[in-house]
């Protein structure tokens, strides 16, 4: 028997407000997956092209030199701020980040 795919809202309640990401089925690595409204800065890493913070959302948005783009929950702003610190922001990434949040693919990487 063939399902139908439904589409799949999640809500994120944050400080009385809600934000509805949608995410379809099967489908994390589409490039619509998510609309990110995250702002990224450039910064200077051999793997790590830009980072950005919400702070509504205590989410940390990294977009690597790959064009990759994942998204981490609940990380808290302190993590972020060493991060943008850090003498090697790749290191930091692999020891502190990588692993330890639930995370989002926002968006996959190049092809090439």
């Amino acid at each position: 028997m063939k399902v139908a795919p439904v589409l799949l809202a999640i809500a994120l309640l944050t400080s009385g407000t809600s934000n509805v990401l949608a995410v379809r089925p099967n489908e994390q690595n589409s490039p619509d997956a998510i609309v990110s409204h995250i702002r990224r800065e450039p910064i200077d890493s051999t793997a790590i092209a830009t980072v950005g913070y919400s702070k509504r959302l205590h989410a940390l948005e990294i977009e690597f030199v790959n064009g990759a783009i994942y998204r981490y929950f609940e990380v808290p702003r302190t993590t972020y701020r060493q991060l943008l610190a850090a003498d090697s922001k790749a290191r930091f990434y692999d020891k502190n980040i990588r692993g330890r949040y639930r995370s989002v693919h926002v968006r996959p990487r190049r092809k090439t």
